[in-house]
């Protein structure tokens, strides 16, 4: 992917206080990565280094493969969409006027702006006619907010910034606003970089979080890799321990599925079987080829039910087998479990190609863990 800002080595220091310590961060194109920390972390001061509100003491700050020191400050600024908590709308202006500001003064014709206005609005779900008259004081602290993000994709820039956007609403308004970010990033596809407090907002948008403290990076991933991979005990801490319990979409398969599930050839014998299971104390077995590639399921009561134990069990396994990929969330699983009636769920890939086994068993001691795990920490 296309590196879209960078910064390389950026240190910040006020009155002989280092605020940012050797910052090295990447930030890809179209892309939301999220900066949380606890208040002084150093997450406004980086935001803000973007658009030059703040300038470093030391190090390089790149945007589009461009040294920004050598920009033009003000026409930075007119390139990207700036989105803060109390929406900095102009409270002696119209919705109109706030969210057509920026093209006014970048000498846009009066019809393209109207036009641009109107589509705005609709993409933040404000009905024009409605909305486009009234001033910031006739609106409710989410209805400004959506023109502040209206306002902020007004010249269609690359990279919006936004700092702690939804914190200053109520939990309902910011819970739509959040929702109606994600679907907005998913039609526009922005470099959007998003300062946040709230480790739920920053799980529930972000591609990557970028996690800091006292002006460092501690660390920089995808969502589920921070919540099943916390780098630093701080980490752990900050996020908060069984988190990813209430963030199920991000548990899988391959982090839960029994990795060397009790398998035999299709060419073992209905004995061999009976054999095999009793020896591994299971109820069925797997059946696959010699490239471990999945071909069917025997059980116990299946194969009793057989009075010639000599035939294969390619004779009499059954091949409608429901399955699920590494990739499956355990939403998904018990899901497959409860619809078909399932006590096993096989792991395979694309190929058909077996890489493991969930079965109830196995699910009830994964969430029993999780529950009795919560139990001790209380």
């Amino acid at each position: 992917m296309k590196k879209i800002i960078e910064f390389k080595n950026i240190t910040k220091s006020f009155k002989n206080k280092k605020i940012l310590k050797d910052i090295n961060l990447s930030i890809n194109k179209g892309e939301l990565v999220v900066l949380i920390g606890p208040s002084g972390c150093g997450k406004t001061t980086t935001l803000k280094m973007i658009n030059k509100l703040i300038e470093p003491t030391s190090g390089r700050i790149f945007v589009d493969g461009k040294n920004i020191t050598k920009e033009n400050s003000i026409k930075l600024r007119r390139q990207m969409g700036y989105v803060i908590q109390q929406t900095g709308l102009m409270p002696h202006l119209t919705v109109s006027e706030n969210i057509g500001l920026i093209p006014h003064l970048e000498k846009w014709p009066y019809e393209k702006i109207e036009k641009k206005i109107i589509e705005l609005l609709q993409l933040v779900s404000l009905k024009p006619k409605t909305y486009m008259d009234r001033f910031p004081k006739e609106l409710s602290g989410g209805q400004q907010q959506r023109i502040g993000v209206a306002r902020a994709f007004a010249t269609n820039p690359e990279i919006i910034l936004m700092d702690e956007p939804f914190s200053a609403l109520d939990p309902i308004t910011r819970n739509q606003l959040q929702d109606e970010l994600f679907e907005l990033q998913q039609k526009m596809k922005k470099t959007i970089v998003f300062v946040t407090h709230d480790m739920d907002e920053a799980l529930k948008l972000g591609d990557r979080i970028c996690i800091m403290k006292s002006g460092q990076i501690i660390q920089y991933d995808t969502p589920e890799n921070i919540l099943k991979n916390p780098s630093h005990g701080f980490v752990e801490e900050f996020i908060g321990k069984n988190r990813i319990w209430s963030q199920p979409e991000f548990i899988k398969a391959k982090d839960i599925m029994i990795e060397s599930p009790v398998k035999a050839s299709p060419n073992r014998t209905i004995m061999q079987g009976i054999q095999i299971m009793k020896k591994n104390k299971v109820d069925s077995l797997l059946i696959v080829d010699e490239e471990n590639n999945l071909k069917g399921i025997s059980t116990l009561k299946s194969i009793h039910g057989e009075t010639d134990k000599s035939l294969k069990l390619k004779d009499i396994m059954s091949e409608d087998i429901i399955t699920a990929t590494y990739d499956t969330c355990i939403l998904d699983i018990l899901e497959l479990v409860k619809k078909h009636n399932k006590s096993y769920i096989p792991i395979v890939d694309k190929s058909s190609h077996l890489l493991g086994l969930i079965t109830k068993t196995s699910l009830l001691a994964v969430l029993s863990t999780q529950f009795l795990d919560q139990e001790v920490n209380n």
